[in-house]
């Protein structure tokens, strides 16, 4: 099925991973045009390239909690391409280590608020002062979504600075935004995807401890995670001005119908 993505000029950050990965490679298999940003993993990207070949897929490098870094990847962006079109904001960091609010550190929020909401303000913001720019007909396929979380639906103790973050992305930024966007490019949406657990490869060392599994899928009726192509499937469609072309402003949970976190076992309870 054809749903309008041939040509179209994508931008997803953290391509090298998971579900950026994912997301490029479905983008590509759509017939868009895509640039893979990364940060540092780039290995991953290159079955890509070789595949598709540099008429359909380049990869670039950028810091994007740095303002300089952020405008020449976008600048870099357009001469290979022409303007962004659909933007993935997909980068972020997740710290693996539990650490209570009354023992985080400043610079453990700081750092976190900086990679995974300041950089993702970076980003949206170039792309709408190049949006302003583009011609019509690359405005009418304009779209950005957002990669959220259960966690900033939900919460989750001892991740609190990561919770902040992708709540503020998912819910005050995201609804902002979409309508400001629209002042620039009328047809243009605003969505977000919010996945729980994924089974990337970074994620499989910490479910191979059976009390992890247990707590994230007690509450989950379909009892299984999540595979990076479910979440890149969701991201195309909304994407497609053909399949979601009166969506805006939505946050789609990836996480099998997930209620909310266990938070007592029958033994707490004593």
């Amino acid at each position: 099925m054809d749903i309008g993505l041939k040509g179209v000029h994508v931008l997803v950050t953290g391509a090298g991973g998971g579900i950026g990965l994912a997301t490029t490679r479905l983008f590509l298999q759509q017939g868009a045009k895509v640039t893979a940003h990364f940060r540092s993993t780039f290995s991953t990207l290159e079955p890509l390239l070789a595949q598709y070949g540099p008429d359909r897929v380049r990869s670039l490098q950028a810091d994007l909690e740095r303002e300089t870094e952020v405008v020449k990847l976008f600048d870099d962006a357009r001469k290979d391409f022409g303007e962004v079109q659909v933007l993935v904001v997909n980068h972020g960091y997740y710290e693996a280590q539990d650490v209570p609010i009354a023992r985080m550190t400043l610079q453990q929020w700081n750092s976190t608020m900086s990679t995974d909401l300041t950089s993702c303000f970076l980003v949206v913001r170039e792309y709408l002062r190049h949006l302003e720019e583009a011609s019509v007909s690359t405005k009418d396929k304009a779209s950005v979504i957002l990669i959220g979380s259960t966690a900033g639906k939900y919460g989750e103790a001892n991740h609190a600075d990561y919770c902040a973050a992708k709540s503020a992305l998912m819910y005050g930024f995201q609804l902002s935004l979409k309508n400001e966007i629209v002042k620039i490019a009328p047809k243009a949406r605003v969505n977000s995807v919010a996945p729980g657990w994924v089974y990337t490869p970074m994620a499989a060392e910490s479910l191979k401890d059976p009390e992890v599994v247990y707590r994230a899928l007690a509450t989950t009726p379909l009892k299984k995670f999540a595979q990076p192509e479910d979440v890149a499937t969701q991201v195309a469609v909304l994407a497609s001005q053909t399949l979601s072309g009166h969506v805006t402003g939505q946050v789609i949970m990836v996480e099998g119908g997930m209620e909310g976190r266990l938070l007592n076992k029958p033994e707490d309870l004593k």
